[in-house]
């Protein structure tokens, strides 16, 4: 991974990395205007920063489909991802942040923290492999865990699954989660699941209690086969 002797990257840089990165890893390519629903900015302001970004060597174009990182990119990217869930992680088992908030915070802290800093933390942490939503952390060598989950909505009713990760943008739907018992690490079974895109019924946990809950949400829940009892 990237040395504390190479030239910080710009804040807008980082996020554009940090958001291709996010975009394709279930996709091939990130298009211009995902990037400019998921970054809050003006398609015309995309292809300026996406062509300093291809000047850069940052990233390539793939015609008619959009952009992908090269090796570079997906190096800083990685950088800054580590930097970002190290710092939720810490927030929330050392500074007794609720895992609503960290995401908010990390996203102001994780352009002025330093390489040295975030390598501090992990040490004190225990170098944790995935942070409070189950998102893996990358290493300092810029290693991953590949995903191998499905979301909610991909799960056939009657098939035990557990939660791996969750959307962890939004802290209205992080904290609506916790109060179901949706978090990383239950088991849920869907129940049934009401055809056109129509809300989901699912039993949580050993008790089994079920919840409903919607399309959009149950896209935003990561799941794999639950263990065997």
């Amino acid at each position: 991974m990237s040395n504390s002797r190479q030239p910080r990257l710009t804040r807008s840089v980082e996020d554009y990395l940090k958001a291709i990165y996010t975009l394709t890893e279930r996709e091939e390519s990130a298009s211009t205007s995902a990037l400019a629903e998921n970054l809050d900015v003006q398609p015309a302001s995309v292809t300026g920063m996406v062509k300093r970004l291809a000047e850069c060597g940052y990233l390539e174009h793939l015609r008619y489909h959009g952009v992908r990182l090269t090796e570079a990119g997906s190096r800083e990217a990685l950088r800054i991802i580590r930097r970002h869930r190290i710092l939720e992680t810490y927030l929330h088992l050392h500074l007794g942040y609720s895992w609503e908030e960290v995401h908010q915070e990390a996203e102001r802290l994780e352009h002025a923290a330093s390489d040295a800093l975030i390598d501090r933390m992990a040490a004190i942490l225990e170098h944790p492999s995935h942070d409070p939503h189950g998102a893996p952390i990358p290493t300092p060598s810029g290693e991953i865990e590949v995903s191998h989950f499905v979301t909610l909505n991909e799960v056939a009713p009657g098939v035990p699954v557990q939660i791996r990760a969750v959307q962890d943008e939004d802290p209205v739907r992080l904290r609506y989660l916790e109060t179901l018992g949706l978090v990383p690490g239950v088991r849920i079974t869907v129940q049934e699941r009401e055809p056109f895109d129509g809300p989901t019924t699912v039993s949580v946990g050993i008790r089994g209690d079920e919840e409903v809950i919607g399309s959009d949400l149950a896209d935003g829940i990561f799941v794999v086969p639950a263990p065997a009892r």
